[in-house]
């Protein structure tokens, strides 16, 4: 039992400090998954939806810390049970997930690897079986050399994990995992290989039967209730196909789409405010400046946002902006970068740099 339990200690340790140090890397990400699941189509908790960055800041440096505390042995009943309660609220939220189909990536390892509702519910299973081994027979998990040693290395690992924290956010995501990093081209991400597996969909049917809303297959049609009138068709997916890395990114002004346009630009710079009222105001003053050096140097420059008309007239009259700004979906925007405002610059739909705002100076043009 002693040999089960070292085994149990190393691999919930250093899986621990594996995901939590991924999503440590980018918060940010993490508190959108957060976003999810106190949205109002999973648990409606809407008075936790200011908080989803703290939260995910300090669940994330726990889940680091708590593995650095069991590999070195330091405060074992402590440390065993904080692991058992974390590992219980992870497996009740992604079972959540799994059985009702309401977030489809939990965000357990961030970008860097996508896991399945089922999967993750299944990783968490895994999880939770070790660390019962560790609760029931803790009296066999020994301090590290010495109990100094161990607490040292304990308060380092909580130093460490804020330092990377703030760095992170008030910069950009150490390494960045997403389809959208530097090097990545944007067209290429959206291509379907060929072969690639197709999605097979089944029509489905909404008609109003005496006042009740019933569904209905194409094959059913022929038999429809007398009086049925028809309100709405859906599309239920049946079978997932091959979904490009990129699939959602477009370009729009005046109602016109100049994605292909604007990503076969040699010399291309993106503004990306995904939101304007939650936008940096020390950003949004660096941008026109920018703006001007850029186009002195012969990059086309837009701004790229999902805010409405109305507040672009009102952002650009008070930061005196006067590049043209374009619609795009506020999630892909989210995506392609953490800060809000962030630059990032592209050559044919290569994206060649990136940077938060307060980095505005590092981009070389």
């Amino acid at each position: 039992m002693k040999y089960i339990v070292h085994f149990s200690r190393f691999f919930v340790g250093i899986l621990f400090i594996i995901s939590g140090l991924i999503k440590l890397n980018d918060p940010i990400g993490f508190s959108y998954k957060l976003d999810e699941y106190f949205g109002e189509a999973v648990f409606n908790i809407p008075f936790l939806l200011p908080f989803t960055l703290v939260i995910a800041l300090f669940v994330v440096i726990l889940e680091v810390v708590l593995g650095v505390m069991l590999l070195v042995g330091y405060k074992s009943k402590f440390t065993v049970w904080s692991l058992l309660l974390l590992i219980l609220f992870f497996t009740f939220l992604t079972f959540y997930s799994a059985y009702f189909e309401v977030v489809k990536d939990c965000g357990c390892f961030g970008d860097a690897l996508k896991l399945t509702p089922w999967e993750s519910f299944t990783k968490d299973v895994v999880l939770l079986f070790f660390i019962l081994i560790l609760f029931f027979f803790r009296k066999h998990i020994k301090v590290l050399f010495n109990e100094k040693f161990a607490g040292i290395v304990s308060i380092i690992s909580i130093l460490g994990c804020s330092f990377l924290g703030y760095y992170v956010l008030n910069h950009l995501p150490v390494i960045d995992f997403r389809a959208y990093a530097v090097g990545k081209n944007i067209q290429k991400g959206m291509e379907h290989p060929a072969g690639a597996q197709q999605s097979v969909y089944e029509m489905i049917f909404v008609y109003d039967v005496n006042g009740v809303k019933k569904e209905f297959s194409d094959k059913q049609l022929m038999n429809l209730p007398e009086g049925a009138t028809f309100v709405e068709r859906k599309d239920k997916l049946i079978t997932q196909g091959y979904v490009p890395p990129i699939h959602d990114f477009s370009l729009e002004k005046d109602d016109t789409d100049h994605t292909q346009e604007i990503l076969n630009e040699d010399k291309m710079i993106f503004l990306v405010m995904y939101n304007l009222e939650k936008s940096s105001p020390k950003g949004l003053a660096k941008m026109e400046a920018f703006h001007q050096k850029a186009k002195a140097k012969g990059y086309k420059v837009i701004g790229i946002t999902a805010s409405d008309s109305k507040l672009i007239d009102k952002v650009k009259k008070e930061n005196k902006m006067t590049f043209d700004f374009y619609f795009c979906d506020q999630t892909t925007l989210k995506t392609i970068e953490r800060s809000n405002p962030s630059i990032v610059v592209l050559q044919k739909g290569t994206i060649k740099q990136k940077a938060h705002y307060n980095d505005i100076e590092n981009i070389k043009l």
